[in-house]
């Protein structure tokens, strides 16, 4: 998890010992005031040459995509890692004694231990959700629409005793519901999110996203079970929701098929030489507003690509996109898929 909440990664920069000038360190400053000092103590030395070089190389980086009718997608984590820079410099907005997590589910009989601080929603609404208006504001600077993770945390969360060993000892609380959003709303204006509202879903989770007029997620490995009322069942889909194939909690879509039994791989109707890419045709022609393919599943790889597995603190996260991998005929493929599907523009280069 990254170190802050509001700072891009140095790891990231293609040219880390570029000259920043103290003009740029103090205009910097000034533009990202609320957050800079708590990074810079946190940090050290450097922090905000740094930073001032990440928004340089974010900046061209966003220019050459837009030039190319390429939108920027981001993820907005619901929870800052512990004892980090955000935490360090607002301790009095999260509660002590306390972890987040996720309750036991289809995904871990243990449920999900975080670890992370857990928010004092009390302390953020005497601060007028300051906090998470700016958090909301960096998000804007910095991509062109976000998924804001573990939505449903804002109408309830799981609470987990600090020293527990797994997640079952914890507690749903309630959360601050719509008055986050509509606070960042009145300074920021309409807010360009995704919801991800996955897993212990209520209707209050539904009214609220319904309420706030965010798109939620529909994941195409969850469409081949539990009834015809199955909202991720492809036949259920509806426009204003973003469409996965499978999610970075997920196996690819390759190994999710391998791992079906014969008689559930031969219901899907999916090709067995290629079950990627009858997964990808199945999303694009979805009738959800936005379609989003995993590389893995566009280079067809099985579970050695999976970046996740919930429950599990050991070898996650380490897949990494090689150079070379997508090449100019997997891209010609997916650009025929998505003409097909009409979610190329024809407007965009070739």
């Amino acid at each position: 998890m990254p170190d802050s909440a509001f700072a891009g990664s140095p790891a990231l920069l293609a040219n880390p010992r570029a000259r920043v000038s103290q003009a740029e360190r103090d205009e910097f400053r000034e533009c990202h005031a609320f957050w800079i000092e708590g990074w810079e103590k946190f940090a050290g030395e450097g922090a905000i040459a740094d930073q001032v070089r990440f928004e340089r190389e974010w900046t061209a980086l966003r220019e050459y995509a837009r030039e190319r009718g390429v939108g920027l997608i981001g993820d907005l984590p619901i929870y800052v890692a512990p004892d980090r820079a955000d935490q360090r410099a607002h301790p009095d907005l999260f509660l002590p004694g306390v972890v987040a997590g996720a309750p036991p589910d289809a995904l871990s009989a243990l449920g999900q231990l975080w670890q992370n601080p857990v928010y004092d929603w009390p302390a953020h609404r005497r601060q007028r959700y300051r906090w998470w208006t700016e958090r909301f504001r960096r998000a804007v600077e910095l991509f062109d629409l976000a998924r804001i993770d573990h939505f449903r945390g804002f109408v309830s969360f799981w609470e987990i005793p600090a020293g527990a060993r797994d997640a079952r000892p914890g507690h749903w609380h309630r959360g601050p519901g719509a008055a986050v959003f509509r606070a960042a709303e009145k300074t920021l204006g309409p807010l360009p999110l995704i919801v991800e509202d996955l897993g212990v879903i209520t209707p209050a989770v539904r009214r609220l996203r319904d309420e706030l007029g965010y798109p939620g997620m529909l994941v195409l490995q969850f469409g081949f079970e539990g009834g015809a009322a199955n909202p991720h069942r492809p036949a259920n889909h509806r426009e204003p929701y973003v469409v996965y194939t499978g999610t970075h909690d997920m196996d690819t879509a390759v190994g999710w098929w391998r791992s079906l039994p014969e008689r559930q791989r031969r219901e899907t109707g999916f090709d067995p030489v290629e079950p990627n890419w009858s997964m990808i045709r199945l999303a694009l022609g979805s009738k959800a507003r936005l379609s989003i393919v995993p590389a893995q599943d566009v280079l067809g790889l099985g579970s050695e690509g999976r970046m996740n597995r919930p429950g599990t603190v050991e070898g996650n996260w380490r897949w990494r996109l090689a150079p070379g991998q997508l090449t100019p005929v997997l891209a010609g493929r997916l650009r025929r898929e998505s003409e097909a599907a009409g979610r190329a523009p024809s407007s965009a280069p070739r």
